[in-house]
Formats: C-alpha cells, sequence, structure tokens
C-alpha cells in the first residue's frame, strides 16, 4: 500500500457537528493508490469513506474505518475549451476551479453561494445553487470515472453505463468513489447584480414574475421582520464595474461577516435581543455592480452555522414560506439568520433534489452553539405536506422509509447500489439510515 501506513486521524466537519473517532488515515496522490485502497478494504471487509472540503452537516462523510482524504488529489485533468470541457481530481476545490475556468476563459453556468467543496462532494449532495432554467452542479457532468467496491475502475456517461453514471452522479458516496469528473462548462460570462430589499408580502404576491424574468433570483426573508433581501443576478455584455476594494470588503467581509458574527454572538448570549436586531439587516439600501461570474454567485463564509434545506415543488414556495413565518410568529423562536430561497430547473437524476420536478429551495440556518433541533423540525415538519426533500449535506431527521416515496426513481438507485456495492463498503451509519443497509 503506497497511501496506506500506520497513520490514524480524528476528523471533524466544517460545522463541527461531526466528528470520527480514531480511523486510519490515507492521502492518495493517484488513481492506482485510490484503487489500492478501495480493494484492501475490500478484501478486509472494512468500510472507506472519501473527504473534501468536510462542508456536509449530517453525518455523510463520515469514515468508520478507513478515511481517505483527497486533498493530495486535486489535479485539473484535462481542459477542452473547443468543446467546452474539463475533467478534474475528485479533490479540486471549486474556488481553484473557478480561477483555472476564467484563465481558459471559461466559467461553470452555474454555482452555489459557496465555492469551498470539493466538486465531487458538490455533485454528490445534489449542491445546486439557483436559476429557474438551470440545474443543479450534477446536471453540468458529462461523464465520470469510478472505482467501484471491489477495485474495479469504470468509465461513465450518458452513452456509456447509463444507469451508473446517472446514480453516481448524486451519489451521496455510495456506489463508488468518484476518480475523476468532466464538466461542461461554458465561455466565461459577466453577472449584473441588483441587491435590494423588498416588503416580503409584495415579494410572493409576484414571485412568479422574480422568478421567471431573472437569469438567477433568490431572496432571504429576515425573520421578526416583514422584509426580504433580494438578489438579481443576470447575464450582461457590458464591461464589469465590479464594487471598489473599499466598498466590497464594507458588504461582504465587515457587514455580511463580521458585524454579522457580533450580531450572532450577541443574539446567542440573550435571544431575546434578536428581534431588535434583525431589523438592521434590511437596512442596507440597494447595490447594483458587476463582475465575472464566479465571484458573484460564491460569497466568504466567515460564520459558522448549522444549515437544514428543502427542495419543494416550485409552485408551493410562496405558501410554504409563509407557513413557515406562521409558525415562527406563533412558536417564539429567535432566529438571528435569514431563511434563504432559490429555484431550479429539473433534471433526471435519481437521487437530485430536483428530480423530475421544478424545485424552490427553503434553507434555514442557526448559529453554531445554538440548539437548532427544536426549529428544524417544526420546519421540516411544514417541508413534508409537499414531500420535501432534504439536501444531502444538509441537517434533517428522515430515513429510508420516509423519503422513498420523494423520489420517482428510487428503486432504481438502490438497485444499482445493490450490484456495485453489495458488501456495503462505502455506507456509513447516516446512508444506512437514509438509504438502508
Amino acid at each position: 500500500m503506497t497511501a496506506t501506513d500506520s497513520r490514524t486521524t480524528r476528523w471533524s466537519n466544517w460545522a463541527g457537528n461531526q466528528k470520527t473517532e480514531l480511523v486510519g488515515l490515507s492521502l492518495p496522490r493517484t488513481e492506482i493508490e485510490l484503487q489500492q485502497i478501495v480493494q484492501h478494504a475490500f478484501k478486509n471487509s472494512q468500510r472507506v469513506k472519501a473527504v473534501g472540503a468536510g462542508h456536509s452537516f449530517t453525518g455523510i462523510a463520515l469514515a468508520e474505518q478507513q478515511l481517505i482524504d483527497l486533498t493530495n488529489y486535486s489535479e485539473i485533468v484535462e481542459i477542452d475549451s473547443q468543446r467546452c470541457l474539463v475533467t478534474v481530481q475528485a479533490g479540486m476545490q471549486l474556488s481553484v476551479l473557478n480561477i483555472f475556468l476564467h484563465q481558459h476563459g471559461l466559467a461553470m453556468p452555474n454555482l452555489g453561494d459557496i465555492s469551498y467543496q470539493t466538486i465531487a462532494g458538490a455533485i454528490s449532495t445534489s449542491t445546486h445553487g439557483t436559476g429557474a432554467q438551470l440545474t443543479g452542479l450534477a446536471g453540468q457532468v458529462e461523464s465520470l470515472r469510478i472505482i467501484l467496491a471491489d477495485g474495479s475502475i469504470v468509465d461513465c456517461s450518458a452513452t456509456a453505463n447509463r444507469e451508473l453514471f446517472d446514480c453516481a452522479r448524486v451519489g451521496l458516496g455510495a456506489v463508488g468513489l468518484l476518480s475523476t469528473v468532466t464538466l461542461k462548462v461554458v465561455p466565461a460570462f459577466t453577472l449584473a447584480v441588483i441587491e435590494q430589499p423588498m416588503r416580503v408580502d409584495e415579494l410572493l404576491a409576484n414571485l412568479d414574475t422574480h422568478v421567471a424574468s431573472n437569469d438567477h433570483f433568490e431572496f432571504f426573508w429576515v425573520p421578526h421582520t416583514g422584509w426580504a433581501l433580494t438578489k438579481r443576478n443576470n447575464r450582461t455584455t457590458e464591461p464589469a464595474k465590479p464594487m471598489g476594494k473599499m466598498s466590497h470588503w464594507y458588504a461582504k467581509t465587515l457587514m455580511e461577516n463580521y458585524a454579522f458574527g457580533a450580531v450572532c454572538m450577541l443574539g446567542r448570549a440573550k435571544p431575546s435581543l434578536i428581534p431588535k436586531l434583525a431589523k438592521a439587516l434590511p437596512a442596507s439600501g440597494r447595490n447594483e455592480y458587476s463582475d465575472s461570474s464566479f465571484k458573484i454567485f460564491a460569497s466568504k463564509r466567515i460564520v459558522k452555522f448549522y444549515e437544514m434545506e428543502y427542495a419543494i415543488p416550485r409552485d408551493a414556495c410562496a405558501e410554504a414560506l409563509n407557513r413557515v413565518r406562521r409558525m415562527i410568529g406563533d412558536s417564539g423562536f429567535f432566529l438571528n439568520f435569514p431563511v434563504e430561497v432559490r429555484f431550479t430547473a429539473p433534471d433526471e437524476i435519481p437521487l437530485s433534489t430536483a428530480s423530475n420536478r421544478e424545485s424552490a429551495y427553503i434553507a434555514v440556518h442557526i448559529y453554531k452553539g445554538m440548539d437548532y433541533v427544536p426549529y428544524f423540525k417544526e420546519v421540516e415538519s411544514i417541508m413534508n405536506s409537499y414531500q420535501g426533500r432534504p439536501h444531502w449535506g444538509k441537517l434533517h431527521f428522515q430515513n429510508a422509509e420516509t423519503l422513498a416515496p420523494r423520489y420517482p426513481k428510487w428503486d432504481l438507485f438502490q438497485s444499482v447500489r445493490n450490484q456495485v456495492d453489495p458488501k456495503r463498503v462505502f455506507s456509513n451509519a447516516y446512508l444506512e439510515t437514509v438509504l438502508g443497509k
């Protein structure tokens, strides 16, 4: 074994709410080393999990025996600017990939609002971004190279090993270890941004218009207020007009991170102050600027939190959010994080949160160190009314029995998983809960 030795480690995720006991550690640099690790686990009836940036809030990446850290397996394999294709190793971080693509006049067509994740982690958990005409990141995958539980290596795409390809695009790490990912990208583009507060009742009354008339529309309802912070991103051929350095630092670093973090700490110490503190959030006024797409999509995140996010049918969004608003008003919860709402097009990936339906996403957050369970359970109860599908990397309280009816291709995924990993080499306690043993 060239990548596995006597090293062991204790590992925790970004939020600090998921931790392993002492497990074996591997830091592979090559596909052969990845293959050897899996073969060794298979022969010795061990379980193995790969981890990237650790940005999932669930236990999806928790290793029970052997942990593969992909930090050193994160190179560009190939770029084809003519066909707009890029192939990367599974541990490639989105933030690094975005800069590389930009240098070659290319970009990902859609991204989430953070870019710390590895490409394998982002697609495996159904990370999505926003845009009613655009799918999540898994929909941008052109082909995959996968190491199966027995150590064999399989190439798959829409034309080769199609069922495995579809399942592995949002595979939860359950059908194989992703080795390389080939993405369909687009020519680099500029996004024009308009950020402004809006009365939430007015926004919801015209929600379809806002979603349909913008390339990327999202908003953040501020609990304990009647306001939402809206963000409209649209492609433009005009020259970029980015924020000045000081304006960007003030808005994105000082206000959205340090000042917000201070407000969260004060609210954690004295929750009764939160409703008064919340009224400062919508006071920022209207901002307009433009920049390269990857700089607009992703934001810096210093303040740590716990998160739950549900995908529901898009046409249920306004009703569901209003129910959340009423629940918060009736419950006595004090909440210092906005409720985030985004939208995507449907896809046909079995365990994608947008599988076979246009989707709205409602995400709720709790500041690190505060009890998230009561609030999250109340929100989840509402989302259950709409056959809500939880983001696989964010907190929820579902299991295989409750999830199965929500995915039209659930049985296909289970069939493929049983074929390629009957010994459950890639399983762990979280996957046993959400997929079954």
